[in-house]
């Protein structure tokens, strides 16, 4: 029971360091880095506040070194999931009524051992199985992650302060219960900061979670899950199994206590898990919240009055920074033909400087891609552009897998505005340029608006504020976020709450309240001081 109206801690964003040579973060990640490398670990699931074996494993290797081995992980077999869920179920009974500030306390805990002790190691997990440079994976492992734990908990605080009005006769109140049952994570490999949240952030409201990590992210999911512990999550209120992800969902999805999916992946399976919740609809206990972030195919638009070597740096930044593996991240632009000789100037001077290969070179902008599913979809995709008449390669085009899953940053440049890659999400390095007539820029931005089912990002640079003024409107259903004068990448926490909608996803931003409404169930009590003890109103005389 609570004994105060608490203030929590006012949320800062983390600030991210600079890991320039000879800086002592930089020489802590590096040492984890050696150690974790050359090491092997085996990887438990999490049930129950305990670490289960099964003796099923599955080998762990970094994408730019695939033949290497940094560990296992074990599998799940059905009664691991049915146990997940009766013990989060056994745990809801007390953590649903432990009292808010101490759920606080825990996650603010959880962010200051990720900020401290914790934060060498999990970046390093980053970047050896997920390939992501240390500057990526420090603004995501580390900042993202913690300005995540901070803010929510800054968030639920505001939440609970919104109350109804009430009158000298009666007290209305609000209670924002934590929902019925159980609910469900299910976490993609490129965000270990987004791994990390969508369990946390139900739990910090008061749910019990089943989480199922990426298979190729479930070496940062460890130490997210290291740190938990450490934070003092108690046993069974976020349970981690790995495994077929098939049986996993079958098994989760046909319980009656499943009460809601936090889900961020691929646009398919997303439609294919609300069908299949939509199809138990009468199995359970309350209707299930459903919450997505999916796929993207974002666009950068440059009005003819914008400056050359911005958008150059737009593009290489929102295309190529973590090899285009971001949901938000540029995959195709929309550059007047005026401007084109100076923007390809640039862009191919930028290309032309990267360095590619391992993340332990902290002098590499790219590495790989996430494993040979995606290197081999990349590949077929840049060998069909360069035999199509509609398409030009003007950088990169070359792959190479015999070591690591490595693409090189790609530009296509194509005469076809419907082309299949400025249509079709890739996920990947590459990104495709139609080049569009000076005054053509209403039609532009209609065609923008029509090329692709997705509206998660995107981004229009412009020095006429006319310009500005009219891409806003025009394009105001194609991006979720919508950036003028930057790349359409790198939401803050706090700062930019990240969704889209369409086939993008619910559109329920991350790192706002918005989200954090959609674990709550709320309930409304009245209570009347002075009750009546006369059914009869005065109109009836």
């Amino acid at each position: 029971m609570g004994k105060g109206f608490f203030n929590v801690p006012i949320a800062v964003n983390e600030p991210v360091m600079s890991y320039a040579p000879g800086s002592a973060e930089r020489k802590a990640v590096s040492e984890a880095y050696k150690s974790m490398y050359n090491a092997t670990v085996e990887v438990p699931m999490y049930i129950n506040g305990k670490d289960v074996k099964t003796g099923n494993t599955s080998p762990m290797s970094p994408p730019h070194d695939h033949k290497h081995i940094v560990g296992e992980y074990h599998l799940a077999d059905k009664t691991h999931v049915e146990e997940a869920i009766s013990t989060a179920l056994e745990a809801r009974k007390s953590w649903s009524q432990l009292p808010w500030e101490q759920r606080a306390g825990i996650f603010l805990k959880a962010a200051e051992l990720i900020a401290g002790p914790y934060r060498a190691k999990i970046n390093a997990a980053t970047m050896i199985a997920q390939s992501k440079n240390i500057y990526q994976a420090e603004i995501d492992a580390a900042c993202e992650l913690i300005d995540f734990l901070r803010f929510n908990v800054q968030f639920m605080s505001e939440i609970y302060m919104e109350q109804p009005e009430s009158t000298s006769a009666a007290w209305n109140r609000v209670e924002y219960r934590p929902l019925e049952g159980f609910t469900y994570a299910v976490t993609p490999f490129n965000f270990t900061a987004i791994a990390g949240n969508l369990p946390a952030c139900m739990a910090l409201m008061g749910n019990v979670v089943v989480w199922k990590p990426s298979d190729s992210q479930i070496y940062s999911a460890k130490v997210i899950m290291d740190i938990f512990k450490e934070a003092g999550v108690p046993d069974g209120v976020i349970n981690v199994v790995f495994g077929d992800p098939v049986m996993i969902t079958n098994t989760v999805l046909a319980s009656p206590d499943f009460s809601g999916l936090h889900f961020t992946g691929s646009t398919h399976v997303f439609k294919e898990l609300w069908k299949q919740i939509g199809n138990n609809i009468h199995n359970y206990k309350t209707y299930p919240r459903i919450v997505g972030e999916t796929g993207g195919k974002d666009f950068i638009v440059a009005h003819k009055t914008a400056n050359a070597k911005q958008v150059a740096t737009a593009i290489t930044r929102g295309a190529f920074e973590f090899q285009g593996q971001k949901c938000s991240a540029a995959s195709r632009a929309y550059i007047p033909k005026g401007l084109w000789a100076d923007v390809k100037h640039y862009l191919l001077e930028d290309i032309a400087s990267f360095k590619m290969g391992s993340p332990e070179d902290m002098s590499n902008f790219i590495t790989a891609v996430i494993h040979e599913g995606s290197f081999d979809k990349l590949a077929k995709y840049i060998d069909e552009a360069k035999a199509h008449s509609d398409a030009e390669i003007i950088a990169g085009g070359n792959y190479d897998k015999s070591k690591g899953y490595f693409i090189e940053p790609t530009v296509i440049v194509t005469t076809d505005p419907k082309y299949t890659t400025m249509s079709t999400e890739l996920f990947g390095p590459v990104i495709t340029i139609y080049l569009y007539e000076d005054d053509a820029y209403s039609e532009t931005l209609k065609l923008v608006d029509e090329t692709s089912e997705y509206a998660l990002t995107g981004a229009i640079l412009s020095t006429d504020r006319y310009a500005i003024e009219e891409a806003t409107k025009a394009l105001q259903n194609a991006a979720g976020n919508f950036y003028i004068n930057d790349k359409p990448t790198g939401a803050v926490v706090g700062q930019q709450p990240f969704g889209g909608a369409r086939a993008s996803g619910t559109n329920d931003k991350a790192g706002s309240p918005q989200n954090l409404l959609r674990w709550v169930s709320p309930r409304l009590i009245k209570e009347t001081f002075v009750t009546p003890t006369d059914y009869r109103y005065p109109f009836l005389g």
